[in-house]
């Protein structure tokens, strides 16, 4: 019995413990908690919120509805102001704020103003003003392609039917609701890469393809033309050349020469590629836009002519990607 008796207290003094912390966590944590309220995002997901979220911005068509409360929902788009009238708590300010951030200003208006005890506000962009997304730059069809929700790069790039030969490799993404901070990704060929700068974009963003740099190589070559320099980096004079396919038999080195463009004049820069073969002079590095010219030894009046010759020949050479 002794045995007994001493288990029983032992027991029930546990139990008491247990209910004394229960109390106690209950009184540090009441339920009028806003963070535990229904409905309530907690602070640490909307004090960071995904930088790619679209901003609610004047002209969008946004529905605020609060749960188990029809009176209270209502559709209406946003002011120039950046504001939208709602029942009871009249005008409230929601343009620069993701759908989340726009319930909590919702929730909290209708909490402290003693409407509503704890609601659950939902927001939701029914339609944005700017429904399209700018395309520009080095893609085949420029122009504004029409975005209801969010969409991947590829996809807009994609429905512009495609980068252009002299497309570059970097793109430039202007946020409807931060065009001081545009983004940038790059386009690679490698397929890691590539799918880390699918990046999303939304209504009202602005996309602009780069130009890669073009370097052209005209004259007594094997294959003239103009060549994409790799992620903008310059080219120097042997591989260009290289890249053209190397100079013919015929071709007079001595008189090479870089034709470039310094404001609204060209100027011609003399090239001993014979040199920079033999390992003699350094190998020029060369510029987006530059010409090199190889004229030939048996065309005597080409070479006289020389940056005439060599600027009617670019115009209409084609352009590779190395």
């Amino acid at each position: 019995m002794r045995t007994s008796s001493s288990g029983s207290i032992r027991f029930f003094s546990v139990v008491a413990c247990i209910c004394v912390l229960a109390v106690a966590g209950f009184a540090q944590e009441p339920a009028s908690n806003p963070e535990r309220a229904p409905g309530r995002t907690p602070a640490s997901a909307t004090s960071n919120p995904i930088a790619t979220e679209p901003r609610i911005a004047a002209g969008d068509l946004v529905e605020v509805s609060v749960y188990a409360i029809p009176e209270l929902t209502q559709t209406s788009r946003v002011s120039g102001t950046g504001t939208m009238p709602l029942p009871l708590i009249g005008e409230v300010p929601v343009a620069g704020l993701t759908a989340a951030q726009a319930g909590d200003a919702v929730r909290d208006r209708l909490e402290k103003g003693g409407f509503v005890k704890h609601p659950s506000v939902t927001v939701f962009v029914k339609e944005y003003a700017t429904q399209g997304v700018s395309v520009l730059g080095e893609v085949e069809k420029p122009g504004v392609y029409p975005v209801l929700g969010a969409r991947r790069l590829y996809d807009l790039i994609s429905a512009a039917q495609g980068l252009t030969q002299k497309a570059g490799k970097t793109v430039t993404i202007t946020h409807r609701d931060d065009p001081a901070h545009p983004s940038t990704s790059t386009i690679s060929a490698d397929p890691a890469q590539s799918m880390g700068s699918n990046v999303e974009v939304f209504p009202g963003d602005t996309i602009v393809v780069s130009k890669a740099g073009v370097v052209y190589v005209v004259g007594d070559v094997g294959r003239p033309g103009g060549f994409i320099m790799d992620k903008n980096e310059n080219l120097t004079v042997l591989q260009a050349l290289a890249l053209a396919e190397g100079a013919k038999n015929t071709a007079a080195l001595s008189r090479a020469k870089v034709i470039r463009r310094e404001g609204s004049t060209h100027v011609e820069i003399p090239v001993a590629v014979q040199k920079i073969m033999q390992a003699k002079a350094p190998d020029l590095t060369l510029q987006a836009e530059d010409i090199l010219f190889v004229p030939s030894s048996l065309g005597k009046s080409a070479a006289r002519r020389g940056m005439e010759a060599a600027l009617q020949t670019a115009i209409g050479v084609a352009i590779y990607k190395p």
